[in-house]
């Protein structure tokens, strides 16, 4: 985008933050701060009425921009480690509605993908779409051999549109970073950039079947879960083809209860869905908002949209799994271990004012009964106040925190008395047993058995060969140390400093002498003066010119 472009579509940008009363966003920028007086003074300024509260003006002022910035303010209301309550509540409103484009682009679009006419591959297409977002729309179709599917096409255009308004955003980061007395602490040009790292993932289909196929394959023939079918022979960068599935919207409470669907097995379902796959799978659906979710009358969960996904390491696991165990038993003190152990937050941590901070944020959740215990915002507390003690939040912490949430918001949308806790309490000890226990010792050490069957015969050369070299004196065992390094680099300076500090102070003494002795009979008093001052040249640039040794080459 050209810089005439971004001033024109910033300039777009203020007049309708200014529509919003967002004034104080639009005059903390420097080309407009001169403009101040005439706002102040405008009739319109005086006259415009009450304002909505500020988290509802900029929620409006997003759906106004567009559906990218729909969009980003969709992912940064998962950022409540961030931004205050109210807003973050806010933003979490936003909800994609975009026009759809026209049904004949998106049968070119889908042509021109497999090379080859739709009629040729399907028997029917729906030019009319069946939902349509920000990034792509989905039109329902069918195979030649009968089965229903659903066909999601990128909007035409849609990555240049993204990479436009992503460089306003990166614009409006920098200036609300630079100018706002908040932008520091809420860094929103991280922010900015952990967005278009998300949406341009969202971009690519084949990575959404991947995930799609890899969640089918976890809950293959489960009672939990299922997840549609991918058709990879016609699935390409910007062509979705999937199993068309048929249920009702989790959100639809009363039709669900009219099929006979228990809300309590729905609640406690929907949890242990979510710990199957951070624990089990270490793969998560990270989207699994309403929209997202349906379910078969039997009580069976069906998930789609598959862009956004989140996946932990192995110490990310347990570490979480621990924290919440002893949250739950009130050990303030190994929640504060945990984190420095983790490397969360910084070795240099002092863990008794880390364990008082985490104790001021827990304490009033236990006074509430277990079922009115919310883990999702406890999580969100427990990460404000560690950025207190400079926590990175990591991305996949904050995936599974918008995901947590997301589920206990459902459960509890389902089946208002969901305990959480007794739900998943179990789950996370059996895991943990698992990964800590006899079973656990015995599992890693069946998988490392081929591996070292592998090596093991080569075990009695390799030692022998070593105590051979011993024996002949032929092997030398070198150790260093860095420190030791940098202690004898320091040494080293010190020596050519101390060298150069003598050669300085013996020239000026000779300089001197000259000047006190004067002239002599091998010296006329113009050479004196000469040799003089030359000494002290040599003595100034030695005073100013120390030797240093390199540094030490760490390995």
């Amino acid at each position: 985008m050209t810089p005439i472009g971004q001033a024109l579509r910033l300039i777009h940008i203020n007049r309708i933050l200014l529509r919003h009363g967002l004034d104080e966003v639009v005059l903390t920028i420097p080309v407009f701060r001169p403009l101040r007086f005439v706002l102040y003074l405008s009739p319109w300024y005086w006259f415009r009425g009450p304002l909505p509260p500020y988290p509802e003006r900029i929620r409006r002022a997003l759906e106004d921009l567009g559906p990218i910035f729909v969009k980003f303010g969709q992912i940064l209301s998962t950022r409540r480690d961030l931004l205050p309550d109210d807003l973050a509540n806010e933003l979490a409103r936003l909800q994609d509605r975009v026009p759809p484009f026209p049904g004949r682009d998106a049968r070119a679009i889908i042509e021109q993908a497999w090379g080859r006419p739709i009629e040729t591959v399907l028997d029917e297409f729906d030019e009319i779409p069946l939902a349509s977002a920000s990034i792509a729309q989905v039109h329902t179709a069918r195979l030649e051999d009968g089965r229903p599917v659903v066909v999601k096409v990128l909007r035409p255009g849609i990555e240049r549109t993204i990479r436009r308004d992503v460089s306003l955003l990166y614009v409006v980061a920098g200036l609300a970073q630079r100018y706002w007395k908040d932008g520091r602490r809420l860094r929103p040009v991280d922010v900015v950039r952990e967005y278009e790292r998300t949406i341009f993932d969202e971009l690519d289909m084949q990575r959404e079947a991947a995930n799609a196929s890899l969640l089918r394959r976890n809950f293959l023939n489960s009672e939990l879960l299922y997840v549609p079918e991918v058709f990879w022979d016609l699935t390409r960068a910007n062509v979705l083809v999937i199993e068309q599935i048929f249920g009702t919207q989790v959100s639809d409470v009363a039709a669900l209860k009219a099929q006979g669907v228990s809300m309590r097995l729905l609640g406690e379902r929907g949890v242990e869905i979510f710990f199957t796959q951070v624990f089990r799978d270490n793969f998560f659906h990270a989207d699994m908002h309403p929209g997202n979710i349906f379910v078969e009358p039997s009580g069976r969960y069906i998930a789609v949209d598959f862009g956004i996904v989140g996946t932990l390491s192995t110490e990310d696991q347990r570490y979480l799994a621990e924290n919440l165990l002893a949250f739950f038993h009130r050990d303030y003190r190994r929640v504060a271990e945990l984190h420095v152990e983790s490397g969360w937050v910084p070795a240099h941590t002092r863990i008794e004012e880390f364990e008082s901070a985490i104790r001021t944020v827990s304490e009033p959740i236990f006074e509430k009964p277990l079922a009115e215990i919310s883990f999702g915002h406890f999580l969100v507390r427990l990460f404000q106040v560690a950025r207190r003690f400079d926590m990175e939040i990591q991305p996949q912490l904050v995936l599974l925190e918008k995901t947590l949430l997301n589920i206990e918001g459902l459960g509890r949308m389902l089946y208002p008395q969901l305990d959480l806790w007794t739900t998943a309490k179990p789950f996370m000890e059996r895991w943990i047993e698992e990964r800590v226990g006899p079973k656990a010792f015995l599992e890693h050490s069946r998988r490392n058995l081929a591996p070292l069957s592998e090596r093991l015969p080569d075990v009695p050369l390799l030692a022998y060969q070593v105590l051979d070299g011993l024996a002949r004196e032929r092997l030398a065992v070198q150790w260093r140390s860095a420190e030791i390094d940098r202690l004898r680099h320091e040494v080293r300076a010190g020596h050519a400093r101390a060298a150069a500090n003598i050669g300085a102070a013996s020239l000026l003494l000779c300089g001197t002498l000259l000047l006190l002795l004067g002239p002599g009979p091998l010296l006329s008093e113009t050479v004196a003066q000469l040799l003089a001052g030359a000494f002290f040249v040599a003595a100034i640039l030695l005073f100013v010119w120390r030797p240093r040794q390199p540094l030490p080459n760490p390995r």
